[in-house]
């Protein structure tokens, strides 16, 4: 018998849809609790998240962005969001990739980011 066909007892099942929604609702919750130092708005408000990838393994992979290239705290940001979301138990692992592509411009904001800037 060849054991490459043998299937693994490791192999992970998919993510049901109520899991993902679940675990969405954990990483919007965490995400909102980091904070641009030099805006009073949490970066999910901000629009900085761009992309959220998360794998059946619970491996979350973000792409985010800062509101300019030249951001005292763009070294920092990443890590911040890291530990945010390792916070979750259910999260395996996190990686935050920072990207510039499209920039962030003030459209990206939502409603209550606006609100709270007056920016209406």
């Amino acid at each position: 018998m060849d054991d490459a066909a043998a299937p693994d007892p490791e192999t992970t099942t998919p993510l049901s849809q109520a899991e993902l929604d679940a675990l969405t609702d954990k990483l919007i919750e965490q995400l909102k609790t980091v904070h641009d130092p030099e805006i009073p708005v949490d970066i999910y408000e901000l629009g900085l998240i761009y992309k959220v990838d998360v794998s059946d393994e619970k491996d979350v992979v973000i792409d985010m962005t800062l509101t300019a290239p030249g951001c005292p705290v763009a070294g920092e940001m990443p890590g911040w969001v890291e530990e945010a979301v390792g916070k979750i138990p259910e999260v395996r692992s996190c990686k935050v990739e920072l990207v510039f592509d499209p920039p962030w411009d003030p459209s990206r904001m939502s409603d209550e980011a606006k609100l709270q800037l007056n920016m209406f």
